[in-house]
């Protein structure tokens, strides 16, 4: 925790060690991956279309293979905006966290040095997710205007690389709530009643 930034900016910290009730940044981290993930699956299913359509056509849905292209590109979109808040809460929450000095997690590193994998770990991923979003606005809008299929396979097996890193570097988000405690409540009013005694 840094009681400069804290003093400069007058903030006034709850239980979590946060100036409001509900971290923001877990809530941005799950908007972010919901959005990616719906936009990487309906690509998939746009390009596999050709071997869906008996299933939707016995189903009674009408689809058309545009419409799948047209949601992974909108919410790759969102996803892409929203990850900026994403990383911002996230570094704002870091500056303001005091992870324990005692523990390592379960992948045997300590609460700072998952901190800074994690912070570093997220702009990376800002920037490949930004990255991903201008390659699917090219093939959408230049490379592939005309095709039935928008996607390049790279791209598909990108995304699907992408959602592995997702993994990785969410559980190393989860371990600082989780094993480290930190900005839960219920960790910080513990700790704080073990030391004052």
């Amino acid at each position: 925790m840094n009681p400069q930034l804290i003093e400069q900016l007058r903030l006034r910290l709850g239980a979590n060690g946060l100036p409001y009730e509900i971290p923001l940044h877990p809530q941005f981290v799950h908007l972010t991956l919901g959005l990616f993930i719906i936009a990487i699956i309906f690509d998939i299913a746009g390009v596999l279309f050709s071997l869906e359509k008996p299933i939707f056509r016995f189903l009674g849905l009408a689809t058309i293979r545009s419409s799948f292209f047209d949601v992974g590109w909108y919410n790759l979109i969102a996803a892409a905006a929203i990850t900026f808040f994403t990383v911002a809460a996230g570094f704002f929450e870091l500056l303001l966290a005091n992870p324990p000095l005692d523990q390592k997690s379960a992948w045997g590193l300590s609460a700072g040095l998952t901190m800074l994998l994690h912070g570093l770990g997220g702009v990376l991923l800002l920037g490949i997710i930004v990255a991903m979003t201008v390659w699917r606005g090219l093939q959408r809008y230049r490379w592939r205007k005309d095709a039935s299929r928008q996607v390049q396979w790279a791209y598909l097996l990108a995304g699907i690389a992408m959602l592995g890193i997702l993994f990785v570097h969410g559980t190393l988000g989860a371990q600082l709530g989780e094993e480290f405690g930190i900005h839960v409540t219920a960790a910080n009013t513990i700790s704080k009643n073990v030391y004052s005694k």
